[in-house]
């Protein structure tokens, strides 16, 4: 029997093929904008087959750990499915060319026509904390305090702890081009990702300057998703945050963080 066992965020969990098969069978598979897994002849979006097979909420991993444990499993896995309304008739437009700080919907070449926007983007503010989270976990801390960052929920966005050591984590995402809210779907933003990136960096300087002012023995770290962007931005004031003892901490697509 195909099975795998792993630990996310700090807990163990097993999981089988079966069990997969069996928590999607009779489940109505989402539209599918990105990744896709194939499970008793139909084809779900990773991270829904990964919530309903393992019962963590989709907040809590990303797709590239999703990916991984169903792969192990021996399901056949997509990076690039056409959605179920271009399969019934839609026409799927052309790949687009990566540019220098596209989000990664257009970076893994996601379906311009009949998918409003990607079903998955790593650099979502949610899934880098995500990474994070596990990151820390891994490396022996414990995890003190987890925000919200769907509710916007005020306060440091992780807090840690090892060895008698706090630190307290400002984490941002990178933006997209079009709006994540349902009701704006399709809509494009009028800020440009690269600007709304400088204002999103700014605000996490702030916010960890501001950690550092109340909270002076705590580590203070911003965890940004790796976009040159972001690391052209952290070049301009890179002296003046070691100055402050704030570290950044870098996440890329696969989720892995530049721990120091």
């Amino acid at each position: 029997m195909h099975q795998v066992r792993f630990i996310l965020n700090g807990r163990h969990y097993e999981l089988s093929r079966a069990q997969v098969e069996a928590r999607l069978s009779g489940v109505e598979p989402e539209p599918v904008r990105e990744h896709a897994v194939l499970v008793d002849g139909t084809w779900f979006p990773v991270k829904q087959a990964f919530e309903a097979a393992l019962g963590v909420p989709r907040s809590e991993f990303i797709s590239h750990a999703a990916r991984r444990h169903l792969k192990a499993l021996g399901f056949d896995l997509r990076g690039d499915v056409t959605s179920r309304d271009a399969a019934m008739g839609t026409a799927a437009g052309p790949v687009t060319a990566p540019a220098r700080d596209e989000p990664s919907a257009v970076r893994a070449g996601a379906v311009r026509a009949g998918a409003v926007r990607a079903e998955e983007e790593w650099h979502t503010e949610a899934n880098v904390q995500a990474a994070v989270v596990t990151a820390l976990t891994a490396a022996g801390w414990k995890i003190r305090s987890v925000a919200d960052t769907a509710t916007k929920e005020r306060g440091v966005d992780v807090v840690a702890e090892r060895g008698g050591i706090t630190a307290g984590i400002e984490v941002k995402g990178f933006p997209s081009r079009t709006y994540a809210d349902p009701s704006r779907a399709g809509e494009t933003k009028p800020t440009s990702p690269s600007t709304q990136a400088g204002h999103w960096f700014a605000h996490a300087a702030f916010a960890a300057m501001r950690m550092r002012n109340r909270q002076p023995s705590w580590r203070t770290v911003i965890a940004l998703p790796d976009f040159p962007r972001y690391r052209n931005l952290h070049t301009e004031v890179a002296d003046s945050l070691t100055a402050a003892h704030i570290e950044v901490w870098w996440v890329d697509p696969n989720g892995t963080v530049s721990l120091p």
